[in-house]
């Protein structure tokens, strides 16, 4: 490129230079000379400390990722079968992850002639639902998929809300951010169990 326009280490506008004039500059000031905006035309170049460049975009890339909401999608499975014990175990988990920011999806899986009496799946996920309601907002309503009824939870806005302060708080405090609890940990187990660059 033989023009570039110059923004100058303190920020001030050098216009355009020839790349020979703004390499010359940047060495002058002990500096680099980086291409920022290698679209703009002529491209835009600003005299700096590369090393300091490169540290301090890695650092917002990095609060950019925590400040991130990243929503999975975890499974419960059930059967016509389970007892009322282990359906409040899973109950249990459905509550751990969605207050987690997690969504959750409850599935039925029917074997043999259970699948002849659907409405005993029906039944367990609605009541799973009525447990979960007052945190969670219903993507799915309880649907036949083949040999099984699923349905799928998300967390209510207010959830996410609540993670953010959470968040910001342990940053506050120095406790650092998207670490999980180990509560968390121990519940995901028991609802798992079914299963630019430098200028030349």
């Amino acid at each position: 490129m033989p023009e570039v326009r110059v923004v100058a280490e303190d920020g001030s506008n050098l216009g355009v230079l020839s790349t020979e004039q703004a390499l010359k500059r940047a060495q002058e000031a002990g500096l680099d000379l980086v291409e920022v905006n290698p679209k703009a035309n002529p491209p835009v170049c600003k005299i700096l400390d590369f090393g300091k460049y490169k540290y301090e975009e890695k650092k917002k890339q990095r609060e950019a990722k925590k400040k991130q909401t990243v929503v999975e999608v975890k499974e419960i499975k059930i059967r016509p079968k389970t007892d009322d014990h282990d359906l409040e175990v899973k109950i249990r988990a459905a509550r751990k992850f969605i207050e987690a920011g997690n969504k959750v999806k409850v599935i039925c899986r029917f074997r043999g002639r259970e699948i002849t009496h659907p409405q005993v799946a029906l039944s367990q996920l609605q009541h799973i639902l009525s447990r979960v309601e007052d945190i969670a907002n219903i993507e799915q309503r309880p649907e036949m998929e083949q040999r099984t009824m699923a349905l799928v939870v998300a967390p209510k806005p207010v959830i996410f809300q609540r993670l953010a302060s959470d968040r910001s708080q342990r940053e506050r405090r120095g406790d650092g951010a998207g670490r999980e609890d180990s509560d968390g940990e121990a519940t995901r187990g028991a609802g798992d169990r079914d299963g630019l660059e430098r200028a030349n």
